[in-house]
Parts: structure tokens; C-alpha cells; sequence
């Protein structure tokens, strides 16, 4: 009788290519993440800054309460406004944590500088 040859199989590789996929899925997700948070950020910056120079605008003109509310306004939720007037300036700070706090550690600033319109009595 002859003997029967036969023929080797390759060792199977089952699982590999879904353990693989699942690493890179799990990197994408991260790097995702990470990103929508970058974007979070730098538009919460901006706002800031936005809510800033239009405080510093109105303040300077001599409304000092309408710059508050419009600054509230304009900023990113739970947003501290600090308006100061010294002299003939008004200067405005608003700091807020972008995405509503999601991104922990981070704090966004903006600041504006203004003098005072002529004419414009003591700022309240």
C-alpha cells in the first residue's frame, strides 16, 4: 500500500486580525477624543476673548452693566468676568474650563484693554 500524503495545513491565525482591529479602534477612539477636545478648547478660547473685547468696548463707553451681561453672554457657560477700571482704562478678564469642565486642568483666558471714551463720567 502507498502511503498517503498529507498535505500540512498552515497554523491558523484565527483571532489575530480581530485582536489587531480592536487595538486600532480603541487608538482612534483616544485620539478622537483628544482632538474634539482640542477643538473644544480653542473655540472656548476664542469666546472668551470675543466676550472680553466687547466688554471692554461697552465699558469704555460708560456701561459697565451691559458689558457684564453682554461678556455673560458671549463666554462659554460658568464663565468668571472680572471688569476693572483703573484711571482711564477699563480692562476685562474672562476665564472659563473649556467643553463645561470635561477637560480637566485646563483653563481658557481672554483679556481686552480699553480707554475710556471722552466725556464718559466715573464707570460704575
Amino acid at each position: 500500500m502507498a502511503a498517503v500524503r498529507r498535505r500540512r495545513r498552515p497554523p491558523r491565525d484565527s483571532g489575530a486580525v480581530t485582536v489587531e482591529a480592536a487595538i486600532a479602534l480603541g487608538a482612534f477612539v483616544i485620539v478622537l477624543a483628544i482632538a474634539l477636545g482640542a477643538v473644544a478648547a480653542v473655540t472656548d478660547q476664542l469666546r472668551c476673548t470675543d466676550a472680553a473685547r466687547e466688554a471692554a468696548r461697552l465699558a469704555a463707553r460708560g456701561d459697565s452693566e451691559r458689558a457684564r451681561v453682554a461678556a455673560e453672554r458671549l463666554a462659554p457657560g460658568g464663565a468668571q468676568v472680572t471688569i476693572a477700571v483703573r484711571g482711564d482704562t477699563v480692562e476685562v478678564h474672562v476665564r472659563a474650563e473649556p467643553a463645561g469642565g470635561l477637560l480637566p486642568g485646563i483653563r481658557v483666558h481672554g483679556e481686552a484693554f480699553a480707554v475710556t471714551e471722552p466725556g464718559v463720567g466715573a464707570i460704575r
